[in-house]
């Protein structure tokens, strides 16, 4: 049971984290750093690094149940697809960090196959 309570937590963190920077006061929309799609998604996800993004980011993606690793690629190039055949339907989370490991965006996307 104490578990399960610290599984929720993490995941309840990730997601208000996930919400807050994509609604930080001045941010639309529109100047985020990567377009995920399809967006929800079955056999692949894309991630497109518009014109304004910078070199040597990380992508990370996490399970947004259990908070486990997923995926992850340093000096991310300025498009990455994701084969989802090992993800389960649910949400999932990602993370671009900079090179001082700061989380530059993050956002989620839902897989339902």
């Amino acid at each position: 049971m104490k578990q399960l309570f610290y599984i929720l937590s993490f995941t309840f963190l990730f997601a208000n984290q996930s919400v807050g920077q994509s609604r930080a006061a001045g941010t639309d929309p529109g100047d985020r750093l990567v377009k995920t799609y399809p967006n929800p998604a079955q056999a692949y996800i894309t991630f497109d690094m518009q014109a304004n993004y910078k070199t040597g980011l990380t992508l990370k993606v996490f399970n947004g149940l259990l908070g486990k690793k997923m995926y992850e690629t340093q000096n991310m190039s300025a498009k990455v697809t994701i084969n989802l055949s090992n993800y389960s339907r649910g949400i999932y989370i990602y993370q671009l960090v900079d090179v001082a490991g700061k989380i530059v965006e993050s956002g989620k996307f839902q897989v339902s196959n």
